[in-house]
């Protein structure tokens, strides 16, 4: 076992979440509860998670209601950090048109079957990638739009639709988002071992299928990311998606 579940256990990660808050407190970085909370719902989450996921993969009803309620709960999450008004809930377009199409291949390929233990660690790591590429790209889109109104309207002054307009102006901050993903898939087995490949050693699998396995989530991460990112571009470009306030 790579980490024993015990009392060190539990104090070192203790240790190391009061270690995040206090550098972010000293930093001024504004997030020292949000590091806090977030560490606290983390162990209490995967917790229930843990004792849940046994019935899941049982039970194929379960596991397609366990996968609709990832998705929702990203959704929501994405949809909020992007925005505070109503708009919000266009965050589930980006997200189901990166996830669920790939999702499908895999399913109607048989590389991934319809079974607990296989599908929802795909699709956790899916929609994950999907969530964060869409608040990146929503959020780099907006903040900029915000920043550089007056370009908009010239735009919009010289004759371009306001769809245009909007484009111009944030399509490269909103494609900054694709860049983790970018230097993850650059860097592999060079600087990091991710998740996958480190699981699946663990678990017994030669090297050479965990490298198949990791390189197959990789690319299939820049899919979902692109179409998400594409998505959430142009839900902002067409108006969709705004911070102002609902009529």
């Amino acid at each position: 076992m790579l980490l024993p579940v015990n009392v060190t256990f539990g104090a070192v990660l203790a240790v190391l979440l009061a270690v995040a808050a206090t550098v972010a407190a000293l930093a001024h970085l504004g997030r020292s509860r949000d590091i806090v909370i977030a560490g606290v719902r983390a162990a209490a989450q995967l917790a229930v998670v843990s004792l849940v996921i046994g019935a899941v993969v049982r039970s194929l009803p379960l596991l397609l209601a366990f996968v609709a309620l990832m998705y929702a709960v990203a959704v929501r999450t994405a949809g909020r950090r992007i925005t505070p008004n109503a708009t919000w809930w266009w965050a589930a377009l980006p997200i189901a048109a990166g996830v669920f199409p790939v999702v499908g291949a895999l399913l109607l390929t048989g590389l991934v079957p319809l079974k607990g233990i296989a599908l929802i660690p795909v699709a956790g790591i899916l929609i994950g990638g999907a969530l964060t590429a869409t608040v990146l790209a929503g959020r780099r889109a907006l903040d900029e739009l915000g920043l550089r109104h007056g370009e908009v309207e010239a735009g919009m002054a010289l004759g371009l639709l306001d769809r245009d307009a909007r484009l111009e102006i944030a399509r490269t901050p909103a494609a900054e988002a694709l860049l983790p993903g970018l230097d993850q898939t650059r860097t592999v087995g060079l600087v990091t071992l991710p998740g996958a490949f480190v699981g699946m050693l663990l678990g017994g699998a030669s090297p050479l299928l965990a490298g198949a396995v990791q390189l197959f989530v990789l690319v299939g991460l820049m899919a979902v990311q692109s179409v998400a990112v594409a998505v959430v571009l142009e839900l902002v470009a067409r108006g969709a998606v705004h911070r102002e306030a609902q009529e």
